[in-house]
């Protein structure tokens, strides 16, 4: 549908494309920033979600799970006892071009295992999911939005509850920071995004990269940008 986002799939034989799209998006996929991951037992996911415009809010209650345009826009609950929007994750099929499953909810909660409230921008989540495993254990990693933290939750499932645990990259210059996390000849890197030369005048995006390490505990340390 016109003005409502959706997620497609691209298919190539080499990593740097040409890619031939699907000819519709994902069927039941809504909203942005799409972040694939394969599970040591080969089982992919794809998680996914942006508030504000990325329409997140358009599928909450009392919407009953169907897209409400009178909620497009920067609107989320706010005040004291209100919930966080959830980002989504969904099982793929094992070609990867639909869901398996009917799109779950992935619960980021405190330390007490409560969700994270709307108000708590500095920890809640925004935009840019992403998935990354590390000794058995899932990080996912998101984007905060107005306040340009990009943190991190842990859990022992791929679909969660995932607990916070921290900050990743402290705000850049620019609106907000995507990212990705990945290893490489044992070594793992944050990609990630900022307006450095250009000043954050026009938000012209310049890419990045940074090595991350972990503690005893499998924390993440916090990386400067």
């Amino acid at each position: 549908m016109i003005g409502i986002f959706q997620i497609g799939v691209a298919v190539s034989d080499k990593p740097e494309g040409p890619f031939a799209p699907d000819p519709e998006p994902i069927p039941k996929s809504f909203s942005i920033d799409p972040a694939s991951f394969v599970d040591d037992d080969g089982q992919a996911y794809l998680y996914f979600g942006g508030i504000w415009g990325g329409q997140l809010q358009c599928y909450s209650s009392p919407s009953g799970g169907k897209f409400d345009a009178s909620m497009d826009g920067p609107h989320e609950p706010s005040g004291a006892g209100n919930k966080a929007l959830l980002p989504r994750v969904g099982k793929l099929s094992k070609d990867m071009h639909t869901f398996a499953e009917d799109v779950r909810e992935i619960q980021l909660v405190d330390e007490k295992g409560e969700l994270l409230e709307a108000d708590d921008h500095d920890r809640r989540f925004f935009e840019a999911a992403w998935m990354h495993k590390r000794n058995g254990v899932y990080y996912f990693s998101y984007s905060t939005g107005d306040t340009h933290f990009i943190a991190y939750a842990t859990s022992d499932s791929p679909y969660g509850p995932f607990t916070y645990r921290g900050t990743i990259l402290e705000p850049v210059v620019g609106w907000t920071t995507h990212h990705s996390i990945v290893e490489h000849e044992g070594k793992w890197f944050l990609f990630y995004h900022d307006c450095e030369l250009s000043k954050g005048v026009d938000h012209l995006r310049s890419a990045k990269a940074v090595e991350i390490f972990y503690d005893e505990q499998g924390c993440i340390l916090p990386a400067r940008p």
